[in-house]
Order: structure tokens, then sequence, then C-alpha cells
């Protein structure tokens, strides 16, 4: 069945955000070959004072995890037609705000 199917509108019968953050720290591969090096990365930067722009470091690995989210649950569009680019600053916000907590507190060494 595709989720198409399930409504005529173009929005989902679901916050596409929320489920993507969920889906890119719970699924096991995409968080050890992504989300764990990109943050792991932010965090060495911020600890060593260089350049700690989030954007730079989280961007790539949210489009990923957004690709990897449609082809994994087969939405039946790209991930350009689901996400926003306010989605994906959603995103970047949240992992960024919530790891940025994860990294005072000393995780991610």
């Amino acid at each position: 069945m595709r989720l198409g199917e399930f409504t005529d509108k173009e929005e989902l019968p679901f916050d596409v955000v929320d489920d993507t953050l969920v889906y890119m720290r719970n699924d096991p591969m995409f968080y050890r070959k992504h989300y764990f090096p990109a943050v792991s990365k932010l965090a060495d930067c911020q600890r060593s004072g260089q350049d700690s722009d989030p954007k730079k470091y989280l961007s790539p690995m949210i489009e990923k995890g957004c690709d990897n989210y449609c082809k994994k649950f087969n939405l039946g569009r790209s991930s350009e037609e689901i996400y926003t680019e306010e989605d994906r600053n959603n995103l970047l916000q949240r992992i960024n705000s919530e790891e940025t907590e994860n990294i005072k507190k000393g995780d991610y060494t």
C-alpha cells in the first residue's frame, strides 16, 4: 500500500520532521555511518575552538537522512518533494540544540 492511498492531500498524515529524526537516531546503519560521525566531528570542532558551524557538519548528514528515509519507507516521492527548506532547517536546529547539550555533558568524546 502506498502512502498516497491514505490521503489525496499533499501533506503527510504525520510530522515528517519528528519521524525523520527518530529514524536517523534509531536506524543502526544510518546512525553508525552518518549521524554519529557528523555529530562527533562537530563535537571535536567545538571542543578545540575551531570553526563549529553546525550547518557545515550536519547538513550533509541531514540530506542523506532525508533521502534514506524516503527510500526506506517507500514514500513514493523524492526527498525534495517531501521536505521543505523549513523542514530541513527544523531538523538542523533540533539536532544541533539537542546534541550540543550532549556534547557539553561529555558525550561524543
